[in-house]
């Protein structure tokens, strides 16, 4: 690694993608709060609001693939300040639509450049050796809930005086000021340096998108496991992230001072709960191959089993409510930064951005669905049973799929690492 790439300026690549993350989610979820001032603006209900939030999370599904071959093909620091900017530009249109289907379409755009995370954290592990990426990984994925905060914060306290457009206007104008600075400070790492296998050498070639590397990800038995898990395993983030204050409002009788005192708590805790998820995911990985998927699978049962218990508590009794609520996002995250560090030990350097991007798309193509199905459930029930049925299913299932992925990776990661070691060895190392 070269001194450029030192300690300090690692601190700044984390930071700015800490930044990234946290004010990207912020405008991508801010929309969940907002939902019921925007209902009313265009007299619409749950079945027809949850056709917005899916519109968005259909496109960035679509775009997935295009993400990943992009990530492994060019710069990915300059892919990520395009997503920047087409972040605070699509924003700024659907700020202004004069009507309910134009809302929709714009905002159906704001899901162009949702996908390009898997750039963003294929950049990243070739700054961070593989015993850390798990707390790494977490640290910008504890971003998103913390971006979900602000975005509640400020729909509550602005809500009112600016009105949503204006709020919009805003997440919008931080994202084309964003572009700017990762277009101008983030460098482009070689892909693989810090991996030990290549990290001594000084002449291996770097490798760039392989087509035949690519189509070889669908038949690494991990690989597919952790696919499957991820079409069902996110259903529960997008319900609850686009559903949960309003059933809050509705359902359990909050004014929106009682939902920010409830959530501002819980996402905290969710935030700390990514952090704890990498670090017990690499502790487990120094000492197990199996050990970051243990803790996915942990996880992913404690969920399923505190968010009933939860929403199970009576409404009078605020104080429990609130408890249960705590212990479950401690929980639910301990999963998603080991999944993606997963991922990333079974696949060499030059198609990561395109495995991930896969695991996302699959993702997307279930989970897209996810805040429509449970609209459609809310219209015929109420969030209560949608929120639940949706969310404990799905986690069953996750559950099953990161069991079977966890008895593979072990080969996978062993032939993966000797193939780094055959290109460390060709080169004269």
């Amino acid at each position: 690694m070269k001194p450029a790439d030192g300690p300090a300026y690692r601190a700044f690549v984390v930071g700015v993608l800490f930044l990234f993350s946290l004010l990207h989610q912020a405008d991508k979820l801010l929309i969940g709060p907002l939902a019921t001032p925007i209902m009313e603006t265009f007299q619409v209900n749950e079945l027809q609001m949850g056709a917005v939030f899916t519109g968005a999370l259909v496109v960035g599904a679509i775009l997935y693939p295009l993400w990943g071959y992009l990530g492994d093909r060019f710069s990915r620091a300059r892919l990520l300040a395009l997503a920047c900017f087409l972040w605070g530009s699509t924003t700024w249109i659907s700020a202004g639509a004069p009507s309910f289907r134009s809302f929709l379409t714009s905002r159906a755009s704001t899901g162009i450049d949702d996908s390009s995370y898997p750039a963003m954290y294929s950049l990243v592990a070739d700054y961070f050796p593989p015993g850390i990426r798990g707390r790494v990984y977490a640290l910008l994925q504890a971003a998103q809930p913390l971006g979900y905060l602000g975005g509640a914060v400020a729909a509550t306290l602005l809500a009112d005086p600016w009105g949503w457009r204006r709020i919009f206007l805003l997440t919008a104008g931080l994202g084309l000021a964003l572009s700017v600075v990762l277009a101008l400070g983030l460098r482009e790492p070689r892909r693989g340096q810090a991996e030990p296998e290549l990290a001594a050498s000084r002449d291996w070639p770097e490798v760039r998108f392989n087509l035949r590397q690519a189509a070889a990800l669908v038949r690494k038995p991990s690989l597919v496991f952790l696919f499957l898990q991820g079409f069902v395993g996110v259903f529960p983030w997008n319900v609850i992230s686009y559903w949960f204050f309003r059933y809050l409002e509705t359902e359990r009788g909050y004014d929106p001072t009682a939902v920010l005192i409830t959530m501002v708590p819980v996402i905290v805790v969710l935030s700390a709960g990514f952090y704890l998820g990498g670090a017990l995911g690499d502790w487990g990985y120094r000492r197990n191959p199996r050990g970051r998927l243990a803790v996915s699978i942990g996880g992913v049962l404690l969920g399923a089993v505190l968010l009933p218990l939860s929403l199970s508590v009576p409404i009078a009794e605020r104080g429990w409510f609130l408890g249960l609520l705590l212990l479950s996002a401690l929980a639910i995250p301990l999963s998603s930064p080991n999944v993606v560090a997963t991922v990333y030990e079974v696949t060499l350097p030059e198609v990561r951005s395109t495995a991930l991007s896969v695991q996302y798309f699959i993702e997307s193509a279930g989970s897209a669905l996810a805040p429509l199905i449970a609209g459609a459930i809310a219209v015929r029930a109420n969030l209560h049973t949608a929120i639940l049925t949706t969310a404990v299913s799905a986690w069953a299932l996750t559950a099953v799929f990161l069991s079977l992925a966890a008895w593979r990776v072990p080969a996978d990661a062993a032939r993966m690492r000797s193939d780094l070691r055959l290109r460390a060895e060709a080169s004269g190392s």
